[in-house]
């Protein structure tokens, strides 16, 4: 926990900073308050949830606003099976809050230590191809503005500003409560194995249209791709008696101590890096389980790491992938962290990755003890090749002029910004590269 004089670090030790004080607000007021004596003190003021994001989108030179006091359940209409949030309630709290009403989160990423407010203004997804990002099912939300108001967002109030509110980078002002559109609670089987990459990615577009769930992983340096297919069971499904010997990958190897010590390894003989992954690609098996959905989506990540994750026109993953895999082959680069492959539907949040179009995601990753730089800058280009998106809380290179053509609406965006937040009290490095001062 950060405290007043303390240096505030991310979770991948890419971004750090001394604030000149941190809050931490209870209450909506304790917000306004707090947002209105750093205009008189002229700080900058930032909102920081858990610390998840690579890229500097959180980082608070001013004020820090600590929001996990924040937190929890404030209310649920069962009928509209919506649920309101604290900002500063962590993902992997609500499926216990949700439990007594039968409810559950349509979709989540593999990784739930973000807050929820954190993780839908940077635009956090799955994988589904019929199913969008977090920020999709967020209906209403109510934000601090830059003179300290409230101000209510929803489809129904202020509906024109939704679009830009839902992924607001924290630019727009300092979120204290989101409503989102929840679904009955249910079970997922999921399907692991591996199979071969030239088959997986000749079939990527057709699996990702079927399957209600599809993503892949590739250890670079191997010839095969470990996939996961997860799909939706209808009320009264019951769970497996497998045990979660299926989720070697996670908890067996990406997520625990052999895998740290292998990584750690590679970082100082990066010679023994082919021959992990080929071990690995060896021994993978195929397993079927079924549980809730929660404990299908995500997934611990305990090895430290650096990403970097660009949203590309679903049509264009295959083609990427094959170029990422060139690029791989030909330079000296021994990489023990996968690639990761997902996919969502179109949605119309202004500054989505996934807006206008249906998509899908490519991540790439190095240990944290790596430097990641030559890698990610040329994965960056073949990206950008194909029309891709960055991730707003992921590592990348762009800029206002170069995001400013992906986003049709990028300028509306900054047309809202410049009403909530004239006086740019919630900006910080990243956003003036971002969006601009």
């Amino acid at each position: 926990m950060t405290t007043s004089g303390s240096i505030w670090r991310n979770w991948a030790r890419t971004e750090a900073v001394r604030p000149v004080r941190v809050e931490r607000p209870t209450t909506p007021a304790a917000v306004q308050r707090a947002v209105i004596a750093a205009s008189r003190a002229g700080l900058l003021i930032k909102a920081v949830g858990s610390g998840h994001s690579f890229s500097g989108v959180a980082v608070a030179p001013g004020v820090l606003l600590d929001l996990h006091d924040l937190g929890g359940l404030l209310g649920v209409d069962p009928h509209t099976q919506q649920a309101t949030f604290a900002a500063g309630t962590p993902l992997h709290r609500i499926p216990a809050l949700l439990k007594p009403w039968g409810l559950a989160l349509q979709n989540l990423g593999d990784i739930d230590r973000q807050t929820v407010a954190g993780s839908t203004s940077t635009g956090t997804h799955g994988t589904g191809g019929s199913f969008g990002g977090l920020s999709t099912r967020v209906v209403a939300l109510t934000l601090v503005t830059g003179d300290g108001s409230l101000l209510h967002v929803s489809t129904t109030e202020n509906s024109d500003l939704l679009p830009a509110a839902r992924i607001g980078l924290g630019a727009l002002g300092v979120i204290v409560d989101l409503t989102v559109q929840c679904v009955s609670a249910f079970l997922l089987h999921a399907v692991e194995g591996s199979e071969p990459l030239d088959d997986v990615l000749g079939s990527y577009l057709e699996r990702t249209e079927r399957a209600d769930h599809f993503e892949f992983y590739w250890f670079p340096h191997t010839q095969a791709a470990l996939t996961k297919t997860n799909t939706r069971l209808p009320p009264g499904a019951e769970r497996s008696d497998h045990k979660r010997l299926a989720r070697w990958f996670d908890d067996g190897f990406v997520a625990n101590d052999v895998y740290r010590a292998t990584c750690a390894l590679g970082s100082v003989v990066p010679a023994v890096v082919p021959g992990i992954n080929r071990l690995a690609e060896r021994i993978i098996g195929r397993h079927e389980y079924t549980d809730a959905s929660h404990r299908i989506f995500v997934s611990p990540r305990r090895v430290r790491f650096r990403e970097m994750e660009y949203a590309l026109p679903r049509a264009a993953v295959p083609a990427a992938m094959r170029e990422l895999r060139r690029l791989i082959e030909r330079s000296r680069w021994m990489l023990s962290f996968p690639v990761e492959v997902r996919s969502a539907a179109a949605d119309d949040a202004w500054l989505s990755g996934a807006y206008g179009r249906d998509t899908g995601y490519i991540a790439v990753h190095r240990y944290w003890r790596e430097d990641p730089a030559p890698f990610f800058r040329d994965v960056e280009a073949i990206m950008l090749a194909h029309d891709g998106r960055p991730h707003w809380a992921k590592l990348h290179e762009q800029t206002a002029d170069s995001l400013r053509p992906m986003y049709p609406h990028f300028d509306d965006f900054l047309r809202v910004r410049d009403r909530l937040d004239p006086e740019r009290r919630f900006s910080n490095p990243y956003l003036e590269r971002v969006l601009g001062r």
